[in-house]
Parts: structure tokens; C-alpha cells; sequence
């Protein structure tokens, strides 16, 4: 239950971390850089504890996989980024391999 809690705090930062790159404009903003670095830092020391307890297959997929759909969606809504049908396919893909591995991962 933790690391599921856990693991979500994660996702969120990764993905507030990634919408804040653009500010970052090529680690050239040092303030923005710093946010995104330790935003980065803190998700994947978050991850290092949910490894503890789920296994890192699973708990990376789902890291990985969720964050990349929702830092689509974020491009999308606050970003100005395009989400054609393609895209959308693709991203609907991810989650099902997320919920596959998952269903895996519980046997």
C-alpha cells in the first residue's frame, strides 16, 4: 500500500520535473535547472524505495509508463503540444502494457 502511495508521489514529481524542462532551455536557467534536477533526484530516490518492497520491473513499467502518458497529457493541456489519434493510440498501448505487466507481476 505504501509503495503504491509511494510510487505515485514519484510519478508526480518525475512528471512536474518534465513539464519544467522547457523553462530549464538546455540547463542554460540555472534556477529551473535546479528545480528540474531535484525534482528528478527526489522521484527516482522515491523509486529506490518502492523498489524495496515491489519488484523493479513492475514498479519502473508503471513509473515509466504512467508518467509518460501523463506528461503527454500535460503537453497537451499547459504546454501547447499536439495529441493527434496516433499518439493517443500509442499512449493507450503503454498503459496496457502497464496493466499487463502488473497482472504479471501478481502472479
Amino acid at each position: 500500500m505504501l509503495a503504491g502511495v509511494l510510487l505515485m508521489v514519484a510519478i508526480g514529481v518525475e512528471v512536474v520535473s518534465t513539464a519544467l524542462l522547457p523553462k530549464a532551455d538546455g540547463f542554460t536557467n540555472p534556477l529551473w535547472s535546479a528545480f528540474v534536477l531535484v525534482g528528478y533526484g527526489v522521484s527516482i530516490w522515491l523509486l529506490t524505495i518502492v523498489v524495496r518492497t515491489m519488484p523493479v520491473s513492475v514498479a519502473y513499467a508503471i513509473w515509466s509508463g504512467v508518467g509518460t502518458a501523463i506528461v503527454a497529457v500535460v503537453g497537451y493541456a499547459f504546454l501547447g503540444e499536439q495529441l493527434g489519434w496516433l499518439k493517443v493510440l500509442s499512449l493507450a498501448m503503454i498503459v496496457l502494457g502497464v496493466i499487463g505487466l502488473n497482472l504479471a507481476g501478481a502472479r
